[in-house]
């Protein structure tokens, strides 16, 4: 069946980055999760750094609690009061936007105080209450496809936060469950998301994981994060997700699907390359 595209418009989602439409691709990058305020910064300006010399709008995204983790003892971050300290000192010593995710109706507010865009986690996409409470705040959302969705079911997510009047949405791909502890990119996700006329982020880190396939922990196979940027880019991505660490081996979350950082510049070169290369023609979506 062929798939009415609206085309999607530019959302301006902070200071220096708008995302859809015909503008330039953006970048939304960090570590899983806040490991120390020092760590977090350094890796901030670093990512800042390559994203200036490119020219390449960036988001910069940290946890401050992971409440998704395999196990009960896994290290979950600094929690969201010293979280969203250290955002905020990132935010205004950079000069970046900042991105973090909330799983609760009650941390909404206060995480609004200091985030630029509001993220709502995979396993989450369906919680009505959460979606809406979020939305209320009038802040960017980036919508995560859980894992468990086709790329159809997103327009109910998207419904939810039209409903409180926001229309500064992100869609974000990030693989599809494909038997036990494996995930699988679907590309035609990226043209069906964009087909409600919002900007389709590729998140070529968690793509790559794999859910709880190391028991305790999740594992991953990050040498294939170039080629799922590449393809998404190419499939009409507005946007990348990135986990990035200094030493995947030594993160403490997310090791297995994170990007090194001295990586980085190669593959948003590339990326830049082949978005360019699109914008130099009228999309056409059939």
């Amino acid at each position: 069946m062929p798939i009415a595209s609206k085309g999607t418009k530019a959302v301006r989602i902070a200071k220096g980055v708008t995302a859809g439409g015909t503008t330039p691709l953006f970048l939304i990058a960090g570590p899983c999760v806040i490991e120390s305020e020092e760590r977090t910064l350094s890796l901030a300006r670093e990512i800042k750094a390559v994203c200036t010399g490119l020219k390449l709008p960036f988001i910069f995204k940290a946890s401050y609690d992971k409440a998704n983790r395999s196990s009960v003892k896994s290290f979950r971050g600094p929690g969201m009061a010293r979280g969203l300290a250290i955002l905020k000192r990132i935010r205004e010593e950079l000069d970046v936007p900042v991105l973090s995710d909330v799983h609760e109706t009650s941390q909404v507010a206060k995480a609004a105080e200091v985030l630029d865009v509001i993220q709502i986690p995979a396993f989450l996409c369906r919680q009505t209450d959460l979606i809406v409470e979020a939305a209320r705040t009038g802040k960017p959302l980036n919508l995560k496809k859980g894992q468990f969705l086709s790329p159809q079911e997103m327009e109910n997510a998207v419904e939810k936060v039209l409903s409180q009047g926001n229309d500064r949405i992100l869609l974000t791909e990030r693989g599809t469950f494909f038997g036990y502890n494996n995930l699988v990119f679907d590309v035609r996700s990226i043209p069906t998301m964009k087909r409600w006329g919002f900007p389709v982020v590729i998140d070529a880190s968690h793509i790559v994981q794999r859910p709880g396939g190391r028991g305790t922990a999740s594992g991953g196979e990050a040498d294939f994060i170039p080629l799922m940027v590449r393809t998404g880019v190419a499939a009409g991505a507005d946007g990348l997700f990135l986990e990035v660490h200094k030493d995947p081996a030594k993160a403490l979350a997310d090791g297995f699907n994170s990007l090194i950082l001295n990586k980085l510049e190669e593959i948003l070169r590339s990326a830049i390359r082949i978005k360019k290369a699109l914008l130099k023609r009228e999309p056409t979506v059939r």
